[in-house]
C-alpha cells in the first residue's frame, strides 16, 4: 500500500516537472499566453527550440511538443510577424541538446 502511494506521488510530481513546454499554436494574438517570432540567426534568440517527437520528451530548456488541441497545451503561443511584437525570440534548432536559454531573464514567459 505504501509503495503504491509512493509511486503515484513520484508520478504526479514528474508529471509536473515535465510540464510548461506543450505548446499550441494560436491563428489569433489574443487568444495566445506569449508571442514569439522566429529569428533567422541563433545568436539573435532568447531561446533555442527544438520539436520533440514525444510529449513526454519536453523539459524547461527549450524542448517543445507542438500539441494539436489548445486544451493539452501548457503555454498557448502566437507566431508574431514582426520581432518587436514578440515577447521571446526563437530559433529553432535540429539537434536536441543544443535546445536553451540565451536570455535566461524572459524564462519566465514559459512558467
Amino acid at each position: 500500500m505504501k509503495k503504491t502511494i509512493l509511486l503515484t506521488v513520484l508520478i504526479l510530481v514528474a508529471s509536473l516537472c515535465t510540464e510548461a513546454q506543450r505548446v499550441f499554436s494560436c491563428e489569433n494574438k489574443y487568444d495566445a499566453d506569449i508571442k514569439v517570432f522566429i529569428v533567422e540567426n541563433r545568436y539573435d534568440a532568447d531561446l533555442l527550440v527544438y520539436k520533440v517527437e514525444n510529449r513526454y520528451d519536453v523539459d524547461k530548456e527549450g524542448r517543445w511538443f507542438f500539441v494539436e488541441n489548445r486544451y493539452d497545451a501548457d503555454k498557448k503561443i502566437w507566431f508574431a510577424e514582426n520581432k518587436y511584437d514578440a515577447d521571446l525570440l526563437i530559433f529553432f534548432v535540429e539537434n536536441r541538446y543544443d535546445a536553451g536559454w540565451k536570455n535566461r531573464s524572459k524564462m519566465h514567459l514559459l512558467y
